[in-house]
């Protein structure tokens, strides 16, 4: 599933740190995941103070299922455009789907399923209404 990058309506850049690769000087497996994690976090900080204010209203979103799909290398001090959306909101579970690239250049896609859940009991729990529709309104195609 390659996902067209005139579908995101949101996006960040990261630029690939030496820590981040491995003995090869390729960005390393795992960094992907935290690459996502960082647009995410951005994603939401746009709304209403971001996941800080989410964990204040007695909330977390917690990740439960990853996918990244590698189709080519990036090395250190490449630039990365890390595009980012949320998709099927729906109860307590959402998910983002990314799509990766170096300029003009799909470097990998993937997505990341999430459940909101109560913050004391871990139970999980309907997102919060104005963050559904604060994303239904950035989202209207998703």
């Amino acid at each position: 599933m390659l996902l067209a990058m005139d579908g995101f309506g949101f996006s960040t850049e990261i630029t690939v740190r030496f820590a981040e690769t491995d003995a090869q000087g390729i960005a390393h497996n795992a960094s992907y995941l935290v690459w996502y994690e960082v647009a995410r976090i951005e994603y939401l900080a746009r709304f209403r103070g971001g996941y800080k204010t989410i964990q204040d209203e007695g909330y977390e979103a917690l990740t439960i299922e990853s996918h990244v799909r590698y189709l080519r290398p990036v090395f250190f001090d490449d630039r990365v455009t890390v595009n980012a959306r949320v998709v099927d909101l729906r109860g307590a579970r959402f998910r983002f789907e990314y799509l990766l690239a170096r300029g003009d250049e799909t470097v990998a896609d993937g997505w990341t399923q999430h459940a909101f859940v109560d913050r004391e009991t871990l139970r999980p729990t309907r997102s919060p209404e104005w963050l559904t529709a604060a994303i239904a309104a950035v989202e209207k195609d998703g």
